[in-house]
């Protein structure tokens, strides 16, 4: 494994689970095996199996979360545990352990803030038609909004720095949590890689808990959200542009026919045309005064993220012997 830094980071793994009895077991022994200095901790999500019992007995340390959704377990692992490295996995066995020194290597040696673990295969498993699909559409959707620095933003197997976990704001509350990551990194132009990694297939009589329309309609409105919030020009721009179209479209016959005769004898189309572009207006300039407040905030979130000190720097004023980067 590489090292940017005089000793070995401290690592802890990160597993939400809900209803995994069947895996978890198997995940946390091959992560201690994979990582054996390392700190596996398990966020039970209001399992109704023995999730969290197999992973205690495996050796994880189990911690119970009830507010129901990924998001919110994501945001309490953020917030109770302090390490250098977060290793983030689910505890489903898609994902191989194995890969982990690989995601935590890239991490350091790239001196990056987030590393994905690109998943290959994923778009092919034929148990996952419609998840294959709505990967393409808002992957594709999410180049054209937010940037080209992912390519599979719904991956959950992340590496991250402290640094980004604790300047993260994790609003989100279900599966969407994963989009937010990659646009908090687009927006803060925060250092990040990918690796690609195998996607495993869940055992028998696991099933996924990724509801592909319920869960692909809260993603789409995530997008739509985040969206508002980091490019609102764009956002309240295409509204203004709707309705100066439906302006327009109504409001030209009515001129035409006035310029001809002289008479407005359709007044309630006329007035509803003006109603239409003043909304318009109303929109554009919503557009430009909120696109000011949001780079007011980018730039608040920069600069609270460079307010936390790295690994290395933190490791530097403990007094711990500096060491150029290696590959072990």
């Amino acid at each position: 494994m590489a090292h940017a830094i005089g000793r070995d980071p401290s690592v802890a793994v990160l597993l939400p689970c809900y209803n995994e009895e069947l895996t978890i077991g198997d995940v946390v022994a091959r992560f201690r095996e994979t990582l054996p200095t390392a700190v596996i901790y398990v966020y039970d999500n209001n399992s109704s199996d023995l999730t969290a019992p197999k992973a205690r007995a495996a050796g994880a340390i189990v911690v119970r979360e009830t507010r129901q959704g990924k998001g919110n377990v994501v945001r309490r692992m953020f917030a109770d545990i302090d390490a250098d490295i977060y290793l983030m996995a689910d505890g489903d066995g898609t994902y191989a352990p194995e890969d982990a020194p690989q995601l935590i290597n890239t991490l350091l040696t790239e001196r990056a803030d987030m590393v994905v673990g690109t998943r290959q295969g994923v778009t092919s498993d034929a148990g996952r038609t419609g998840h294959a699909f709505g990967n393409r559409l808002f992957n594709g959707l999410y180049k054209r909004l937010f940037g080209r620095d992912f390519t599979d933003i719904f991956s959950g197997y992340r590496a991250f720095s402290r640094r980004f976990v604790k300047s993260f704001p994790a609003v989100s509350g279900g599966f969407e949590i994963e989009t937010e990551m990659s646009v908090h990194a687009s927006q803060l132009k925060l250092p990040v890689a990918e690796i690609t990694l195998n996607y495993g297939r869940r055992p028998e009589g696991s099933s996924s808990k990724l509801s592909t329309y319920r869960d692909g309609a809260r993603i789409l409105w995530m997008f739509a959200m985040l969206m508002k919030e980091t490019q609102p020009l764009r956002f309240f721009g295409i509204f203004a542009a709707l309705l100066l179209a439906a302006s327009l479209t109504l409001m030209i016959p009515v001129l035409v026919e006035y310029f001809e005769t002289g008479l407005v004898p359709r007044i309630p189309t006329w007035v509803l045309s003006v109603a239409l572009l003043m909304l318009s207006m109303l929109m554009m300039v919503t557009g430009l005064v909120l696109d000011s407040v949001s780079r007011g905030r980018a730039e608040q979130k920069r600069i609270f993220y460079l307010s936390m000190r790295s690994a290395r720097a933190a490791r530097a004023e403990s007094g711990a012997p500096h060491a150029k980067d290696r590959t072990v």
